[in-house]
């Protein structure tokens, strides 16, 4: 990059300043205060803007105008640029009111669109540009005094290599927000296993036989108590109409018939047990049988002849080792699948980008040839606007051919003949003011005269001598009235002829406009015709790369077809191996229910020979109660044979019990009707549950994929981090290595004492400077002198590194040094003409800024600026030195 003008307006202490810079050394020279670090200050403002100044922007306007604008034109890559920016100060604050560059691939306008772009091009951003070429008044101890870590950022953002550590840091947070999205899918795993063993701890299937148990038996109840209750309806009928009869009787009956009901209750209590009991039997062998036909019925969709538990564990634990070999097949199909359809989605993305931008060159090129034929057509235009000019040109000097008044004289001509006009005009005036002043003592004198009256004196007539004085008046009348028909006679003439002349300077005028132009539009004809081949040749480029691209875009989508087709083969083997994984799980599923069938057929049978024993033993109960009824009975009937009131007290009796047992069955009923219904509710409570299971367990597998799909993901994310991690380091150590070497070259260029070796740079960018004696120093330990030379070192290395780089030249900055003597005594300061000419010559920069108010270096000049300010304006002005050699003289002397 080369500066070649920069041109100022109402800049800081500028007011008007222009200035062209060649290539070589520019020293820029004057007392100090004068305006020299403007200049410069001025050329990095048209770059950054706001962003390259430490004051606001207001402060860029010279006191009392109201607006500035700075114009920089410069060289880059072989292209030319041209970038505008005004600051408007006429508000509450400064704005920017206009930011432009013009580039030869078109023009950027707006600060921030401008800035970035200028960022694009030099590859560095004003802070970058600031560390790197140009080296402020005042911050020469900048990169010694930043830590370790600041200078690191500060050379890695220079290097390009904070990209790496962007696109590091991207990968981490991909793999971070990976780990989030897979810990949020693990503990979503853990909670539903943990809802599975919740579950499954509850033994729903359990609980919903033993409900389903109670709901039966419950039932029953109800109907074994109903039909006691009509029974015991009908005994207290019966022993009401008995006691109406036989009361007396019962009284002595009381006591033994209490013990027959007792007798007769337990014997039906435990009658209606032995009968649950029987029924409870007959329902387990009929579940029993059931569950052996379940078991028949899915011992023949196996390959196994009979149901030996151990048979049936070893087969399942064959099936299941075989799944396992199924699902690993399926994920490292899947892992092909991914990558072949990564590979299809980036060429069909480059594709799409290359069909892009063919796309878009020959909408450039059609756009631009849609102006070529605009460009032809106002051609075609200007040219019947000129020859129609020059028919009106011809018309008008014919004009001035013809008549006695040339083409130069017309002007004259009119503004005598308005002159003359003028003079004819008053005189008129002056001529009909005295005629109406002689008219009117005309008549009063004849007034005066016709009272007999002297029209001079007033006296009587006969005794004034002036009465024949009245003839020279009328005489003055009349002649003046003679003289005033001449005069406007000579206006008419007068006012014809400025008509004439007004037309012919009319014509004149005409001419010399039409001549302006014809000049113009024979300008504007050779500038449009001037770049018609450029854009002809311009639109057959576009159409051709376009051609190129489309078919670069075409070889992109037969790729991606390619590898979609790998995809999908992989897809197709993941089926089949679905499918073998399905019938597989099917297995397992039946051979598990088959070791379920016949842990319930063993339990049905244990519980089958428990209830025949308990019903054993309530027969065996049964029949010594009936034993001691019969005894009872019999005594009974002995005393109702004594005793008559016998059959009474019986009668009382079972109405008192029938009665009891009434009310007792009802609210008995009632808490029965209230438990079925409870037992109905966890029937359907439990059977949710069932369904929630197994929409848990359904659940559970996909999670279980994901998460087996997250981890892989997560470590693919982490290589990519180490990768960007390992090769930011790997260039940082090539750009250490040849920072510290370029950094001891030019150190031992500009310092002339002996007492330091050399200078390390490790590979934390940290500085170590070594004395010959092999002691470090730090570089703040140095010298004022000392540090300054060390900056500039630094600086030029840090340029040089830049500008030769790793592996091949870049476009680079000019080299700015602002006031670099500070600190510098006169040896040092020819050392440093030695490194500005080092770094002109061995280095190859084209170009060099310095700013100095120190004489000793206008010798290293190739071209020579004096800035001086006006005492009394306090204006800032340049000039270019064009005799350097007699300047440096005169300085010297």
């Amino acid at each position: 990059m080369r500066f070649q003008r920069i041109a100022m307006e109402n800049f800081k202490c500028y007011e008007n300043a222009d200035l062209t810079f060649d290539p070589g050394v520019t020293v820029i020279h004057g007392l100090n205060g004068s305006g020299k670090s403007s200049l410069l200050e001025a050329c990095f403002f048209a770059l950054y803007g706001s962003k390259a100044i430490d004051e606001n922007l207001e402060d860029v306007v010279t006191i009392g105008a109201d607006d500035c604008t700075v114009e920089l034109w410069f060289a880059h890559a072989g292209g030319e640029y041209r970038l505008t920016r005004r600051v408007r100060n006429t508000g509450d604050r400064a704005t920017t009111a206009k930011c432009v560059l013009e580039t030869p691939e078109g023009t950027f306008e707006g600060a921030r669109a401008v800035r970035r772009r200028v960022t694009e091009l030099l590859r560095m951003d004003s802070e970058a540009f600031v560390n790197c070429a140009y080296v402020r008044q005042g911050e020469v101890n900048k990169l010694i005094n930043a830590s370790a870590s600041d200078r690191q950022d500060m050379l890695d953002d220079l290097l390009q290599l904070g990209k790496l550590e962007e696109y590091r840091e991207r990968a981490s947070d991909a793999r971070v927000g990976v780990k989030r999205v897979r810990d949020d899918k693990q503990s979503r795993l853990d909670q539903v296993d943990d809802q599975i063993d919740e579950k499954e701890e509850k033994g729903l299937h359990e609980r919903l036989n033993a409900l389903e148990t109670e709901l039966s038996e419950t039932t029953a109840e109800i109907e074994h108590i109903e039909n006691q209750r009509e029974t015991a309806s009908e005994t207290l009928e019966q022993a009401t109409a008995v006691l109406e009869e036989y009361e007396k009787r019962r009284e002595q009956l009381s006591e033994l018939t209490g013990d027959i009901d007792d007798l007769e209750s337990e014997i039906t209590e435990t009658e209606r047990e032995r009968e649950q009991l029987k029924e409870r039997i007959s329902a387990l062998k009929s579940e029993r049988g059931e569950l052996r036909g379940e078991l028949d019925d899915t011992l023949a969709e196996t390959d196994l002849d009979d149901a030996d538990p151990d048979r049936v564990a070893a087969r399942i634990e064959d099936l299941e080792d075989g799944a396992e070999d199924l699902r690993s097949r399926i994920e490292r199909r899947k892992v092909e699948a991914q990558k072949h359809n990564s590979e299809a989605e980036s060429l069909k993305a480059a594709a799409e980008d290359l069909a892009s931008r063919a796309e878009t060159k020959r909408e450039e090129a059609d756009a631009l040839e849609s102006e070529l034929d605009d460009v032809r057509e106002t051609v075609a235009e200007r040219r019947e606007k000129l020859a129609d000019i020059d028919e009106q040109v011809e018309t008008l000097e014919a004009r001035f051919a013809t008549g006695d008044i040339d083409r130069e004289g017309a002007a004259d001509h009119r503004d005598s003949v308005a002159s003359d006009l003028e003079t004819a005009r008053q005189q008129v005036t002056e001529l009909a003011t005295k005629l109406e002043s002689e008219r009117d003592s005309l008549r009063e004198a004849e007034a005066l005269l016709e009272e007999g009256k002297c029209p001079e004196c007033g006296q009587d007539v006969a005794e004034s001598p002036h009465v024949d004085s009245i003839e020279d008046d009328r005489e003055r009348v009349a002649d003046l009235e003679d003289d005033l028909g001449t005069a406007r006679e000579r206006v008419e003439t007068l006012e014809s002829d400025l008509e004439r002349a007004e037309s012919l300077a009319a014509a004149a005028d005409r001419l010399d406009t039409l001549e302006s132009d014809r000049a113009n539009v024979v300008q504007l004809i050779e500038e449009k015709e001037s770049g018609l081949d450029a854009d002809e040749a311009r639109v057959e480029e576009l159409r051709e790369d376009a051609v190129e691209l489309d078919a670069q875009a075409e070889a992109k989508r037969e790729a991606a077809s390619e590898a979609k087709q790998r995809a999908a083969e992989a897809r197709s083997v993941i089926g089949e191996c679905n499918q073998d994984h399905q019938e597989v799980k099917r297995s397992i599923q039946r051979l598990e229910r088959i070791e379920t069938l016949l842990d319930d057929i063993g339990d049905r049978e244990d519980d089958i020979e428990r209830l025949r024993e308990k019903r054993s033993q309530q027969a065996e109960m049964n029949d010594q109660r009936r034993e001691r009824l019969a005894e009872k009975r019999d005594r009974k009937r002995e005393l109702a044979d004594q005793v008559d009131e016998d059959r009474i007290e019986e009668a009382r009796e079972e109405k008192q019990r029938a009665s009891a047992y009434v009310e007792k069955a009802g609210a008995k009923l009632e808490d029965l009707r209230e438990q079925r219904d409870k037992t109905q509710s966890a029937i359907g409570g439990v059977t949710n549950e069932l369904e929630e299971l197994e929409t848990l367990r359904e659940r559970r597998e996909d999670l279980a994929e994901t998460v087996s799909t997250l981890d892989a993901l997560y470590e693919e994310s982490e290589q990519l981090q180490e990768m960007y991690g390992s090769l930011r380091a790997e260039l940082r150590q090539r750009n250490v290595e040849t920072l510290e070497r370029m950094l001891n070259e030019t150190f031992s260029l500009v310092y002339q004492n002996d007492s330091y070796s050399h200078i390390e740079l490790d590979g934390e960018y940290q500085l170590t400077v070594y004395q010959k004696d092999g002691d470090p120093l730090e570089p703040e330990q140095l010298s004022g002198g000392e540090r300054a030379l060390f900056n500039l070192s630094l600086r030029c290395a840090i340029y040089r590194l830049l500008a030769e780089g790793i592996e091949g030249a870049a476009p680079m900055p000019p080299l700015i040094l602002d006031e670099p003597t500070v600190f510098l005594d006169s040896g040092h300061v020819t050392q440093l003409l030695d490194l500005i000419a080092y770094m002109r010559d061995e280095v190859g920069v084209a170009q060099i800024l310095v700013v100095s108010h120190d004489e000793e270096l206008v010798g290293a000049a190739d071209d020579l600026v004096r800035v001086e300010k006006s005492a009394t304006s306090n204006r800032s002005h340049v000039s270019r030195v064009e005799r350097i050699e007699e300047t440096v003289a005169e300085l010297a002397d």
